[in-house]
């Protein structure tokens, strides 16, 4: 799914080509639904926005709110497998395999998903105050102190992989940022909230601001020159995400993983756990007694 970084970036990229100063007056022209299920919401209906004059874009969590005249909007979430993409206004109009497509003077932007199942979502939303209702709450970690920050995550004791990703608790982090952060951090991501000392929260606010503000200006920097086509979240400069068996960039030991239902969470047991190798539910319950708790049971596991 995209996160912060890639929707910040889908933000900066859509604003520059239909919000921006150098596009002022743009225009919603048109828009088309190529399946009924993407629009959760109509009020206003979708008829009314066209022909609006484009007010403004912003994030919303993991949401993309576009802005116009009157003070109404659409917000669209991509969930996992949406992505945007970017068509100039003398070229074609986006074809086949799109779930929606907005034509605006400038150009049309253009919504698909992978995969067979539907998770993306459309809402038409009138008002401000109803537009706000989309914010799940979290904190803004670049507005936060250390003693903000601190006091979101700890409100209830959960692990830092859960607590990361809870859009209530913070905003925008999910699967992908949540084990690069804790990687930076050297935090294992089964360690409870209420249970960390000082140094490990200086090191866990230090590393969140750090690593989501270096992959925004990468990302934003990439989106200024082309629009961004190749999200994802496993990319080839990420130390933990994705890496599983691959050797960590600090200390070469093999990426571990543990999953839960259908996500994944990586990490370096060296960097990270002490050496401990954490327990996948599934394959943990499997063994037993003989599921491995260190590098070196691992090894011996692997060579039977």
């Amino acid at each position: 799914m995209p996160e912060l970084p890639d929707i910040t970036a889908y933000v900066s990229a859509i604003e520059a080509r239909i919000a921006g100063a150098s596009v002022a007056g743009t225009r919603l022209e048109r828009i088309r639904i190529a399946t009924p299920f993407l629009l959760r919401s109509t009020a206003p209906p979708l008829a009314e926005l066209e022909g609006r004059a484009v007010s403004g874009v912003r994030r919303i969590g993991k949401r993309i709110a576009i802005g116009v005249e009157d003070d109404d909007w659409l917000v669209l979430h991509l969930m996992i497998a949406g992505r945007l993409h970017w068509h100039p206004a003398a070229g074609k109009p986006p074809g086949r395999n799109i779930l929606a497509a907005f034509e605006f003077t400038t150009g049309w932007l253009s919504l698909t998903e992978a995969g067979s199942k539907r998770r993306a979502s459309l809402h038409a939303v009138r008002g401000s105050a109803d537009l706000a209702l989309f914010d799940p709450g979290g904190l803004d970690v670049f507005a936060a102190t250390p003693e903000t920050f601190r006091a979101a995550l700890t409100r209830e004791n959960h692990t830092l992989k859960r607590a990361l990703t809870d859009p209530s608790v913070l905003d925008g982090i999910g699967n992908a940022y949540s084990d690069e952060i804790l990687h930076a951090a050297r935090l294992s991501p089964l360690a409870q909230t209420q249970k960390l000392h000082d140094p490990d929260w200086d090191r866990l606010y230090s590393a969140t601001r750090a690593t989501l503000r270096l992959c925004m200006d990468r990302l934003v920097a990439e989106a200024a020159v082309a629009f961004p086509e190749k999200v994802t979240a496993f990319r080839p400069d990420m130390a933990a995400h994705g890496r599983y068996g691959k050797p960590c960039p600090t200390c070469d030991t093999a990426i571990q993983r543990i999953r839960y239902a259908d996500k994944e969470t990586n990490y370096c047991p060296v960097c990270q756990t002490g050496g401990k190798v954490l327990a996948d539910r599934g394959l943990s319950r499997l063994l037993g007694a003989d599921w491995p708790r260190t590098l070196e049971e691992l090894e011996l596991l692997r060579r039977r």
